[in-house]
């Protein structure tokens, strides 16, 4: 994955083929903001948007994937259970649309 960052009309090809592009608005002009996926006004606010609002992503997505494992654990292990008190007859436990 690449992260592309840009101030000019020289960098509008490097930010739109990488993954993710930041354009920043200057004295250069616009081009480089309007094809950038973010735009920010000063190189000042770069430090903000890669180490602030790029960790808080990464802690959301690590929270999400612990999430599933954790409802995938819990639903597994009442089926489980319940074949365990059913003696494993194949008895349902929940509606076939659930399966």
């Amino acid at each position: 994955m690449t992260l592309a960052i840009g101030d000019g009309a020289n960098d509008c090809n490097m930010i739109s083929k990488a993954h993710v592009g930041i354009g920043i608005a200057g004295k250069e002009g616009m081009q480089a903001a309007r094809t950038s996926d973010f735009a920010i006004g000063k190189f000042k606010f770069l430090h903000t948007l890669l180490f602030v609002h790029g960790r808080e992503a990464y802690r959301r997505n690590g929270e999400l994937i612990l999430f599933m494992f954790y409802k995938n654990v819990l639903y597994v292990m009442v089926q489980f259970m319940f074949g365990y008190w059913s003696v494993f007859s194949g008895q349902t436990m929940y509606e076939k649309w659930i399966y």
